[in-house]
């Protein structure tokens, strides 16, 4: 099977990584990596490419890269790949999972201490033996362990987008058999929670057994643990349990509404229940002081909506059923009515290949607009993070002229869309990275905290004195956390919070489903306070502007509405919002 120019991008990325587990020379390793970053910036198909022998013709690729390419693309394998795979333990490769872990020191402890697996890393953490290595020490022997720890507290999470990913597929055959009649994920997936436990999928059916059976055999499945009449458990790939039961349609909109949840949600609609007379559970609502199943007493409802009118409240959106202030805003009829994705007309952190962004500028244009995008800011790094290219004054003002001349390019052919400039600026110390006179240059100027400082106090001071710079438009993944990779950084929240209030900043819902930063529960404190979110994709290639749609289900999550988002405006209210900040200077 042919692979595209992500794919093997990817794999050229994972020899680079084998090389230099193996002690390859690093120019050899340097020259995949700069492959695969060069293949997924390419503005056309890899296979056109490959097809009219045009590969020699690009920068960097030797008589060795593309061989390598070619088979990959004409064939879907390539056997030097699958062999230095296979000469070095699976072990070692586990490692890099760990954070702080890179080829360089997973390499130095195989040789020195013949770490091959997690096992063994922990035990001689344990016994002090890494801290004794050159370039390790005690503290990176504590991180480790930490590390460790963190992976293993996590091990059967995953995070929402690997299981929308995992999920989708299969729904879509369950919805296409003929004897489904309705069907749903549940749980927690529903819920848009940000990280989950396993997949849940229901089904209405009069055929249970069939579905079950088609069910256990989908392509996905790779593991079946349990296979009942009415249940079955699978794991699906990227190893993630996926939990199917089969309902009669009657019982449909209970079992829906039971194994979405939450816990503390039904609870509470139990009661509401049980206060009406009635006995509510996954099989029905019946007129009963008694629990029972007896379809002699059921309330018939045909839909969830069904069930939530007959307990005297409106329809609770999924996302919102963490019993989370539903249940009062519910009989206050004061629900909100929730951001759509199709709301957003853009993303204001965003980057390109100046830092360490995949695509031009002139690509992203077009990408954007082609998507239907009304706008899309380019907010590379500033200098201070130099591991991602970061750009200095100099190259910055050089940046602003190039999109200029994008944005007139635009105007000349009649299309609305425009490029807006800006930066990703670091929060330091004791300053931002840019002075205050390159930063009145920018459309748009987003401080985000990189490097964390000692403490939560340290942390918090710094954001708060950038929310109070009036050139600062919104704060940017105010914890810096990695779902199940890395911890948030210590920050009271609350008071970075009352701090854009007083301000007039903006807080990011950055939408790396990685990050999804600042996390949903605290949106409805911030729009207590008047503070206004954006929806950010934080691009660094074209298909992450899908994430726009991920994040406003995140905001959902949060009780957020169109009104509460601030790139729901149209680009000219975005350009008199942005300058408002700016106006009391």
């Amino acid at each position: 099977m042919a692979m595209d120019k992500e794919q093997v991008a990817e794999i050229l990325q994972e020899i680079g990584v084998l090389l230099e587990l193996k002690g390859e020379n690093p120019f050899k390793t340097r020259a995949y990596v700069n492959g695969a970053r060069t293949l997924e910036s390419l503005s056309e198909p890899l296979e056109k490419i490959v097809a009219e022998n045009r590969l020699g013709e690009i920068k960097g690729f030797g008589d060795a890269l593309q061989q390598k390419v070619t088979e990959l693309v004409t064939t879907g394998r390539l056997k030097y790949y699958e062999d230095l795979k296979a000469s070095i333990p699976a072990g070692m490769v586990a490692l890099l999972e760990i954070q702080g872990l890179g080829p360089k020191k997973v390499k130095a402890m195989h040789d020195k201490l013949g770490i091959d697996s997690l096992e063994s890393l922990e035990a001689a953490c344990k016994a002090g033996k890494v801290a004794e290595l050159d370039g390790f020490g005690e503290k990176t022997q504590a991180k480790i362990l930490e590390a460790i720890d963190f992976r293993r507290k996590y091990a059967t999470r995953h995070r929402l987008v690997d299981a929308l990913y995992a999920s989708e597929p299969i729904l879509d055959a369950l919805r296409d058999h003929p004897d489904v009649i309705r069907c749903s994920t549940a749980g927690s997936l529903r819920r848009f929670k940000e990280v989950i436990g396993d997949i849940d999928f229901l089904v209405s059916s009069k055929k249970p057994l069939e579905i079950i059976d088609f069910f256990t055999k989908l392509p996905g499945v790779i593991n079946v643990l349990a296979k009942g009449d009415t249940k079955s458990s699978v794991i699906v790939e990227g190893g993630i349990q996926a939990d199917l039961r089969v309902v009669s349609d009657a019982e449909y909109p209970f079992a829906l509404a039971y194994f979405t949840g939450s816990k503390e949600h039904n609870i509470v609609m139990r009661q509401r229940a049980i206060q009406r007379g009635l006995r509510l559970n996954e099989y029905g609502l019946f007129r009963s002081k008694e629990e029972t199943r007896d379809p002699a007493l059921l309330v018939a409802c045909q839909t969830e909506d069904e069930i939530f009118k007959t307990l005297d409240l409106p329809y609770i959106a999924p996302e919102l059923r963490e019993d989370h202030g539903e249940f009062v805003a519910g009989e206050k009829n004061e629900l909100p009515r929730l951001l759509e994705w199709t709301d957003l007309k853009g993303s204001l952190h965003n980057h390109s290949n100046w830092s360490d962004g995949r695509n031009t500028l002139e690509d992203i244009a077009k990408f954007m607009n082609e998507l239907g995008c009304e706008y899309w800011a380019v907010t590379d790094h500033s200098r201070a993070s130099y591991q991602a290219n970061g750009l200095d004054p100099e190259r910055l003002r050089k940046q602003l002229v190039e999109i200029k001349a994008i944005n007139q390019k635009l105007a000349d052919e009649g299309e609305d869309f425009r490029l807006l400039t800006g930066s990703e600026v670091d929060v330091l110390k004791e300053r931002l990275d840019f002075e205050n006179d390159m930063l009145a240059e920018l459309d748009v100027v987003v401080a985000s905290l990189h490097v964390p400082g000692s403490d939560e106090a340290d942390n918090t001071k710094r954001l708060i004195r950038a929310a109070e710079n009036p050139y600062v438009h919104m704060l940017g993944h105010l914890t810096g956390r990695l779902l199940l990779e890395r911890e948030a950084y210590k920050v009271n929240q609350h008071a970075v919070i009352d701090a854009c209030a007083a301000t007039g900043t903006w807080i990011e819902l950055n939408a790396n489903p990685y990050r999804f930063d600042m996390d949903w529960r605290l949106w409805m404190y911030a729009k207590s306070k008047g503070v206004k979110c954006v929806v950010n994709s934080d691009a660094h290639r074209h298909e992450h502007a899908g994430f726009l749609r991920l994040g406003a289900g995140i905001a959902r999550k949060g009780w957020l509405t169109k009104d509460d988002v601030v790139n729901t405006l149209s680009l000219n209210n975005l350009r008199l919002a942005l300058q408002k900040k700016r106006s009391g200077i």
